[in-house]
């Protein structure tokens, strides 16, 4: 099987350097990304993170997409819950037309933060915590096709003069909980295996395979799956590097929020944690894609299959710049 390779960065805080410079890393990651031949690179959405440094995915894909040539730029994703479809319309429409048949729009449900910056991103009005999502990524899509009916209330609004230019439409999830609705209203899905490796099965795929069928749109639509993967030289090389995000998720779950560790400090901390603590730290690495070359495409391969699907994007935090980049180096030699 020919397996596209895709990137979603979530622009770390790296130890390695100032946390100011989290965005231009993700930059220059993008720039290299698009000189190795990766196929996309999509932006996540945090706020109040003292790991992530992107709250605002428009204005980062914008800076990427105007300092590369061929990779395909998006978001992974927009929290929509927070936002007027209309004004996410807008912001990616003028994308689709400044760069055109390269900008993807990829929406999500989760809030991408606390339950305070739900309330501040919604102020003055309550935030509806998703129970508004389905109404408004139908709002979306028809804002972004220009195909909305004249007779509803925003049928007559143009989102810009001309509608023609068009970013591909993805709804981003972990469990399943929005493959349904993706099949219903008929947009692309990503499916992000780095968060709930547990819950993250084939049958996600094919649930949304059967909605979009019975909701008849045409065409096929596009599938990915996005899993956490370090790639180094040798695979304890790639296990060591890989302990900095796999400690920050077992100290969320521990309700611990401090700075990325060094590998050698994850090593330090792990000797001393309890025996169960140790084997929910490698339970969780156990959910990651680590190794050589060889050993990262193995497995995609395999995950490829599983999963029936073609692409597969790629999410590496380490602590260092330096070894994100080996990483993604490395792996696309691997294929």
């Amino acid at each position: 099987m020919s397996i596209k390779l895709s990137v979603v960065d979530q622009s770390p805080v790296q130890g390695s350097h100032p946390a100011i410079e989290a965005p231009q890393l993700t930059i220059e990651l993008a720039k290299i990304c698009d000189e190795l031949g990766y196929y996309r690179y999509w932006v996540a959405e945090h706020h109040d993170s003292i790991h992530f440094a992107n709250p605002c995915p428009e204005i980062i894909a914008t800076a990427i997409a105007s300092v590369t040539k061929n990779i395909r730029i998006g978001s992974g994703g927009v929290m929509l819950s927070h936002y007027s479809p209309l004004k996410v319309a807008e912001c990616f429409k003028m994308l689709a037309t400044l760069f055109p048949d390269r900008i993807d729009l990829g929406i999500g449900r989760a809030p991408g933060g606390t339950g305070l910056t739900s309330q501040a991103l919604a102020f003055p009005h309550q935030p509806h915590h998703g129970d508004l999502y389905a109404d408004q990524a139908l709002l979306l899509k028809g804002f972004m096709q220009g195909n909305l009916p004249q007779k509803t209330p925003f049928g007559l609004i143009n989102v810009l003069p001309d509608a023609s230019p068009q970013a591909e439409l993805w709804m981003l999830g972990s469990s399943g909980g929005s493959a349904g609705l993706a099949g219903q209203l008929g947009y692309n899905i990503a499916l992000a295996r780095f968060i709930d490796p547990d819950n993250c099965h084939p049958s996600i795929f094919t649930e949304y395979l059967e909605q979009w069928k019975r909701a008849e749109h045409p065409g096929t639509p596009n599938r990915m799956l996005a899993i956490a993967c370090i790639c180094a030289d040798t695979e304890a090389e790639a296990k060591l590097r890989a302990g900095t995000a796999v400690y920050r998720k077992l100290a969320a779950q521990l309700g611990i929020r401090e700075a990325f560790l060094t590998p050698s400090e994850v090593q330090d901390r792990y000797r001393s944690l309890p025996a169960a603590h140790q084997a929910a730290y490698n339970h969780i690495l156990n959910g990651y894609t680590v190794g050589t070359p060889e050993q990262c495409a193995e497995e995609i391969q395999q995950l490829a299959k599983a999963f029936n699907c073609d692409e597969i994007a790629t999410v590496a935090v380490t602590h260092s710049q330096a070894d994100r980049i080996d990483s993604y180096t490395r792996l696309i030699q691997g294929f």
